[in-house]
């Protein structure tokens, strides 16, 4: 009976760990994600150089630079971590790190534009 009791803590154990690892990131295609964001009030955020957003954007995004460390987190701190925060770059790789450090900064749900704004078809 030990040994049963034993085997049942241990599941309930396991399944309260892996619910609590889930992943709060997600990448979109370009159509999720334009059909995410058209017309919405969305937290959506180029982490692009302001040199890049200067050359096109998304409409309505925010331009946060991922290489600029400090005001990154600082900027991103002023968002609100409970609502989705979609986010893009050039060719997906920052923004694929920045949804990384996202994660770390407690953000529940992050979308990240597949191949980023190069791969963007309704450009404007």
């Amino acid at each position: 009976m030990k040994n049963i009791v034993l085997i049942l803590t241990l599941i309930s154990t396991l399944t309260a760990c892996n619910a609590q690892q889930t992943n709060t990131i997600e990448v979109l295609s370009a159509t999720e994600f334009k059909e995410a964001v058209t017309n919405k009030e969305v937290q959506l955020v180029d982490v692009r150089t302001p040199e890049e957003f200067k050359e096109g954007e998304i409409d309505d995004a925010l331009n946060i630079d991922f290489l600029q460390n400090e005001s990154f987190t600082t900027q991103f701190e002023k968002l609100d971590k409970e609502e989705p925060v979609y986010i893009y770059c050039r060719s997906g790789n920052r923004s694929g790190k920045a949804a990384n450090q996202l994660q770390k900064m407690g953000f529940k749900e992050i979308y990240d534009l597949e191949g980023g704004y190069m791969n963007y078809p309704y450009k404007k």
